[in-house]
């Protein structure tokens, strides 16, 4: 059975490879065998298996001919060089002709000078970029005064001209793996070494080490008045935030009826006196703390003291060599201070006599102020800085830097802790007193900076500037939440107030001076009559009188209280 088993699969395997006949497929003669069912097949004599002929292979024709190459023209080349020397042309003509020609053996490859130098740029660019992957692994301390040690060790120059603490350590980081792609890691290693040893030596008594960060160690005498301003500010806050607490719960005390009152008080504003005030164009006034007295200063360096409400002249302080800048008033004496292009600020009581002479400023003074406690004067300058000054002995207490340009307003808070400036720069600043720091950078104004000042409520800031409008800073939330399109030009200086902050006054060099409520900031007055440029203005302590000056060398008084009669025709 099993031999019939195999003569049957035989037979079937057989079948498909009969050739087939002449014009026929063998695969379809398969095919029509197919469906015919298959007989039993008597087995007969085995006999050696016979392999059956292949189909034949169809002949591949012949390849056709390719087109024959561009016959190129002879070039005349120098002779080839031995031992696979580089040979470039003699010629100076800047032609791609001039190839370079390189013996390799049997073989000769041309490359031109552009490929050569393009070559050149890719090693270059790869060296440069495997030194700066050495670097990058290299440790190089971060330490300026370890970074020169090491430069000194391996003997580069520890600085260069103009050259920062980030660049030298980049210079040190790169001679470094310069060294290590040498393989000079000895002298590397050596410098090390040194540096190690210089380190664990003990350090000489008289070397002094380097702080960071770096600050000014100020005099006594400024921790005193620091000391002294803490307590003065602290007590005054407290008293403050009573009275606010004791308005506020007090059933009797409507602060919007007050508020309105004042605003209207002020929008019936007008023009009670006009008085020319020098030979020259006025630059600041001031009024003394009991409103008696009116102090104004001019471009001629002199100042003026005139007695109110009539403005009649009272005595002239002659000083300066240069122009005067501005004047201010003492808040607890009957003295003024004045500030001028020549560099220097005098103190001055009410005969004209001077007391005190501030000198150290490198450029002319702007705005000056007066402390609240009455013991120290500030003065903001051209150079840059403004300065704290002791009123009683005359001494620099505070050099203050900050600003990037010129520094021309300068405010203190009604409680004595703070202190704004404002320059030309476009940024006002606020400085904790107690403390030196710069506590808040406000930025907002495009243009210079030129009027500031701080509201009695404690926590509203004003400034003006060149970019023609006022703009109202929350020192609680640190930012501006209101601005004024106040003139149609610059805004020469801005007063609050000063009791209870109900109003805010501008001065502009539009010719005018404005009245805005301390409220919601909106219009309430308009103060026009000036001529010229308005460049300097102040408020008396109830509001009752604002003074103006201005370029057409007039000073104009503003009363609340004067009838239709009393009251001056401006045109």
């Amino acid at each position: 059975m099993e031999v019939e088993k195999e003569n049957t699969t035989s037979t079937i395997t057989a079948e498909p490879s009969i050739p087939a006949s002449d014009g026929q497929d063998p695969v379809s003669s398969v095919n029509a065998s197919l469906p015919h069912p298959i007989q039993p097949v008597i087995p007969p004599v085995i006999a050696p298996s016979v392999v059956p002929p292949l189909a034949p292979i169809p002949a591949i024709p012949p390849p056709r001919p390719l087109a024959p190459l561009p016959v190129r023209p002879p070039v005349i080349r120098p002779p080839v060089p031995q031992n696979g020397e580089v040979v470039s042309s003699d010629s100076d003509s800047d032609n791609d002709d001039s190839n370079v020609r390189i013996n390799q053996g049997p073989r000769e490859y041309e490359i031109s000078e552009e490929s050569r130098l393009v070559r050149e740029r890719q090693e270059k660019a790869m060296q440069e970029l495997m030194m700066k992957r050495r670097a990058t692994a290299l440790a190089v301390p971060t330490n300026d005064m370890a970074v020169r040690a090491r430069l000194r060790h391996l003997g580069e120059p520890i600085t260069l001209f103009g050259e920062r603490e980030m660049e030298r350590r980049d210079r040190l980081r790169m001679i470094m793996a310069k060294l290590d792609a040498e393989g000079q890691l000895e002298k590397l290693m050596k410098a090390q070494e040194d540096e190690e040893a210089a380190a664990s030596a003990p350090k000489d008594e008289a070397e002094e080490e380097l702080q960071y960060p770096f600050y000014t160690e100020g005099s006594k005498a400024l921790l005193d008045a620091r000391i002294y301003i803490a307590k003065y500010s602290l007590a005054r806050a407290a008293l403050r935030i009573q009275r606010t607490q004791r308005r506020r719960d007090d059933p009797d005390e409507d602060m919007d009826a007050e508020m309105d009152w004042a605003l209207k008080q002020a929008g019936n504003l007008s023009l009670e006196f006009s008085e020319i005030g020098d030979d020259r164009p006025l630059s600041g006034c001031s009024f003394s703390r009991d409103g008696k007295w009116l102090a104004t200063c001019s471009l001629t360096g002199a100042s003026k003291l005139w007695s109110m409400p009539k403005i009649k002249k009272h005595s002239t302080f002659k000083g300066h060599t240069e122009r005067a800048t501005d004047v201010a008033y003492s808040p607890i004496h009957d003295h003024l201070a004045t500030a001028s292009a020549d560099r220097t600020a005098k103190y001055w009581n009410d005969q004209g006599s001077l007391l005190k002479t501030f000198e150290g400023h490198l450029d002319r003074l702007a705005r000056i102020a007066f402390h609240p406690s009455g013991k120290y004067l500030g003065t903001a300058s051209f150079d840059k800085t403004w300065r704290l000054w002791d009123i009683e002995t005359g001494d620099e207490l505070l050099l203050q830097e900050g600003h990037s340009r010129s520094v021309y307003g300068l405010a203190f808070h009604h409680d004595g802790s703070l202190a704004a400036s404002c320059g030309l720069d476009a940024l006002a600043r606020v400085w904790d007193l107690r403390t030196g720091r710069s506590i808040l950078a406000l930025e907002g104004h495009v243009k210079p900076v030129l009027g500031i000042s701080f509201s009695p409520n404690g926590y509203h800031l004003a400034t003006g500037g060149e970019d023609n409008t006022c703009r109202i800073w929350d020192l609680r939330k640190k930012k501006s939440f209101y601005t004024i399109p106040a003139h149609s030009n610059l805004i020469s200086q801005v007063k609050f107030e000063p009791q209870e902050g109900y109003f805010l006054v501008t001065a502009s060099y539009d010719m005018t001076a404005k009245v805005w409520s301390g409220r919601d900031f909106k219009p309430v007055k308009t103060l026009s009559g000036h001529e010229a440029k308005v460049t300097s203005v102040d408020v008396l302590g109830d509001g009752g009188y604002i003074v103006t000056v201005s370029h057409d060398r007039t000073i104009k008084l503003w009363s609340s209280n004067t009838t239709n009669e009393q009251a001056m025709d401006v045109d």
